[in-house]
This record gives structure tokens, C-alpha cells and sequence, in this order.
């Protein structure tokens, strides 16, 4: 019997043999540039080999060359390079950054001169959910370091469409979804301008925006990224303007390619000064950022700069001498009411009884925002009636809004708290067992505010 062939035969051409043998040896190629810089090919294309993070961080930043020059060249090759609408023309009138600036910014952040962001870091920027939707007023966080950053913003926005963009008026839960594209960037900037103004005590602010030209190059002290040595800075004394040139640039900081997390990093930083930033740590904290897991998350510093203005490292009220016998080695804490809060609770440190004492200055904001840290993911709380922080009477049944931030959750999450209920404190008494099982991780923060209180999710399945 005479054998079949198992595929369809076809003769081929010289030209096209020649053909498929000039592809081959370009993917021979590009497959020796990307290994030499630490990455892999993957199918369907080319993915960052995440083990290699963990092992050399540095191989990541030297595949930058190398993929920024293939940026679009290559089906799922790693794009680090920035657009070129992102991209400022070098004659706007900012201040180019120095090396030593350069320095000094690495230095706070890692603590030495030639570490350098991972790609999630450079691939975050603060995306909204679609205009007129339910979630029109939501940023997006993905899981990862930068989330943190990307909450307390999120926070912000909260306050100013709720609370600060029409003074005088009540402004329903409902309006929040009926923002247009437009809304949503006055939002972003209106909320960026009003951290950074803080940051520079109501005085000054500074934005960090990338040129086409780098300023310095590459040296024994300082490593390059090809993003930072490209920086311009504009300052501002009068916030109207801050604002306005955040208007025109708002971009910048909310489209795909952006860095536009690193460049708002950035821009607070300087606001406040790297000096100014020194004199609020304290002998605890170093540096701002710490390498976990194979990426960079931010300390509490950096959270306590955004709410409060102040890079204090502890969320207790006051700076504190908690050793007695050594008086000269304050702990820094919150000097002053925040306008939006922080709450915080992790169902390991519980159990170690090691949870940190938030103080009043952050569990009683001016607004009712919260940021919250539950088992080291962040959320955002908030209210709509401000009376809540001030007036005892209304803390008696309330309601309350979550977002998570991720991009699972398709609605804003609806509770009711009763402070006046102790079923809550009467199951709490006849079993503690396991916290997290018998009522979820959300309701645990809050009550670490509103201690004892029942929480009704109006249907909604428990999430968080």
C-alpha cells in the first residue's frame, strides 16, 4: 500500500525557500540579543522572564536598549520606550535635571545610585474605567507595587468630584458615574495639583515631565534609565497655574507609555524636596522604597507624603520618643489632620498583636475617604455626608462605598454600618477562632474605626 503523507506536500520556489531562510535567521537573531539581556521567547511572543527579577535585577534595565529600539518591530516585544505625543519638546522652559538631582532622587527611593525601576513600575500609568459608566471615577490598580501610589490618587479624585468641585452643593454617589472622558481628566488633574501643592506646604510645587534630549549620560556613579536623565522641571508658586499646566499636560501622566506613576513619584518628591523629605524620616526608615518578592513597594512614608504632606514613617499621632532611656531618636508620626484618611489591618500582624496604632489625624480625616491597607492590598472607603466625622449622632447608622481597584470589581460596593448593633460583638465573644472566616477582611478594617459595628452588604457577596 503506498504511504500517505500526513501534511499537504507542496514544492517550493527558490525565492520562497530563501524566504523562510532569511526569517529563520532573524528569529536566530533577535532569540541571542534577548537572551544575552536576560530575557525569553515565549509563544506566542517574547514575555519577561520573571525568575530572572529575582536573581539580577540589572538584566532587566540593560534589555531596555534592546527593546526600545525593536518597539513595534517584534509581536508582544516588551515596550519601554515612551510615545512620542508623550514626549515634551525640550524648549518649554523647564529646568533640565542635573545628575546630582539624579543622585540624590535614586538615593531616597533605593538608597544607592544604580538600582532602577522594574518594567511594572514603567508600565503603570492612571488609567480610568470607561467615561458614563458605573465606575466612570475609578482608576484602575493592578496588583503590584504601584498600587499603593495609584489608590491614594484615586482617594483624591474621590474628594473632588464629591466634595471640593462644588463646594456648596450636595453631590450624590450617582454623580460619580456620569463623568466624561474630559471630567475624568480635570479629576486626575485637579487631584494631582492638590497632593503636590501640600507636599510644598501650600507654598510650591514642581512637575517632572520627559524631553527628547538627556541632560547627562551614563557614569561610574549613577546608572542610567532612559527616562531620568531626560527630565525638564517646572515650578510653580500659584496653584490656579499648577493646575492649568496639568490641564495641558494631564497625558502625560494618564495614557499608555506614560511612566506616568513614576513621573507623579517624581513630581512629588521634588515638591516636597529631598532635603525636607530627610529631615521627616526618622532613624527607621532609609529610603522610600523596599524590594520585596521581586518588586518595589513603597513604605509608609511615601502613603503619609501624599495624605499628610509630611513623609513621616509611623501613622500614630505626634513624633514619639518610644524608648525612654534614648530620648534623642524620635519616632516621626502625623503632626496634623489629614483631609483624606487612612485605615489599616492584616489578619498576620493581628495574630502577632503587632498591628500599628493608627492615630486620630489619619482615622478621623476632614473628609470621609480612607485609604486602606488590609492584609497588605489597598482599597479605598469613602462616604458622601461629611457630617460623619463631625457629628456623633450620624455615626449611629451610615453608609459607605468600596472600591478595590482591580479590574474585576464592576460596581461600587454598597454598606451599611450600625454602630449600634452588637451582634457583631456578641459572635465575636463566642468564637475567635478565625477572624478572616467568620467576617470578611473589609469589615474587620472598619472596625477599626467604628469598633463593634454590623455591616450590611446589601446582598452584595462579601469580596474583600
Amino acid at each position: 500500500m503506498e504511504r500517505r503523507p500526513l501534511g499537504r506536500e507542496r514544492n517550493l520556489k527558490p525565492m520562497e525557500l530563501e524566504e523562510i531562510a532569511t526569517k529563520i535567521s532573524a528569529l536566530d537573531k533577535w532569540r541571542a540579543i534577548f537572551s544575552s539581556q536576560g530575557l525569553k521567547i515565549q509563544n506566542p511572543g517574547f514575555q519577561t522572564n520573571q525568575d530572572h527579577y529575582h536573581a539580577d535585577e540589572e538584566s532587566e534595565e540593560r534589555a531596555e536598549t534592546s527593546s526600545s529600539k525593536t518597539h513595534g518591530t517584534f509581536p508582544g516585544s516588551i515596550f519601554y520606550s515612551i510615545p512620542r505625543e508623550l514626549i515634551i519638546a525640550s524648549d518649554l522652559g523647564g529646568q533640565p535635571i542635573s545628575v546630582e538631582m539624579a543622585m540624590a532622587l535614586r538615593k531616597i527611593l533605593f538608597g544607592n545610585t544604580f538600582q532602577t525601576f522594574n518594567y511594572e513600575w514603567k508600565k503603570s500609568f492612571f488609567k480610568f474605567r470607561e467615561a458614563f459608566s458605573e465606575l466612570a471615577y475609578a482608576i484602575e490598580a493592578e496588583k503590584g507595587g504601584t498600587r499603593a501610589i495609584q489608590l491614594v490618587v484615586q482617594a483624591h479624585i474621590i474628594k473632588y468630584l464629591l466634595f471640593t468641585r462644588n463646594k456648596h452643593e450636595y453631590t450624590s454617589i450617582k454623580s460619580l458615574s456620569e463623568l466624561s472622558q474630559k471630567q475624568q481628566e480635570r479629576a486626575l488633574a485637579a487631584s494631582i495639583a492638590d497632593i503636590l501643592w501640600t507636599t510644598g506646604e501650600m507654598k510650591r510645587a514642581t512637575i517632572c515631565l520627559i524631553t527628547s534630549d538627556s541632560y547627562f549620560t551614563e557614569s561610574p556613579d549613577y546608572k542610567t534609565d532612559n527616562f531620568t536623565e531626560r527630565l525638564q522641571l517646572f515650578e510653580f508658586e500659584e496653584k490656579d497655574k499648577l493646575e492649568t499646566f496639568l490641564c495641558s499636560h494631564i497625558h502625560c501622566f494618564k495614557d499608555e507609555g506614560s511612566h506616568g506613576v513614576i513621573l507623579f513619584l517624581y513630581s512629588l518628591l521634588f515638591s516636597r524636596t529631598i532635603t525636607r523629605i530627610q529631615h521627616d524620616l526618622d532613624h527607621t526608615t532609609a529610603q522610600l522604597l523596599h524590594f520585596c518578592l521581586g518588586n518595589y513597594t513603597v513604605r509608609q512614608a511615601v502613603l503619609n507624603l501624599m495624605l499628610t504632606g509630611r513623609a513621616s514613617p509611623h501613622v500614630f499621632n505626634g513624633d514619639q520618643a518610644l524608648d525612654d532611656q534614648n530620648l534623642e531618636q524620635m519616632y516621626h508620626g502625623v503632626l496634623a489632620r489629614s483631609e483624606v484618611g487612612y485605615l489599616h489591618w492584616s489578619k498576620e500582624e493581628m495574630e502577632q498583636d503587632r498591628l500599628p496604632r493608627v492615630g486620630s489625624m489619619l482615622k478621623t480625616p476632614k473628609y470621609p475617604i480612607w485609604l486602606c491597607s488590609i492584609n497588605g492590598a489597598y482599597s479605598v472607603l469613602f462616604g458622601t455626608n461629611t457630617s460623619l466625622l463631625c457629628d456623633w449622632k450620624m455615626e449611629h447608622i451610615f453608609d459607605l462605598y468600596f472600591y478595590s481597584g482591580q479590574p474585576s470589581q464592576k460596581k461600587t460596593a454598597h454598606l451599611t454600618v450600625d454602630t449600634h448593633s452588637h451582634h457583631w460583638e456578641e459572635s465575636y465573644k463566642i468564637d475567635e477562632s478565625d477572624h478572616e472566616k467568620k467576617f470578611p477582611s473589609l469589615e474587620m478594617v472598619i472596625r477599626t474605626k467604628w469598633e463593634g459595628a454590623a455591616i450590611n452588604w446589601h446582598g452584595t457577596v462579601p469580596f474583600f
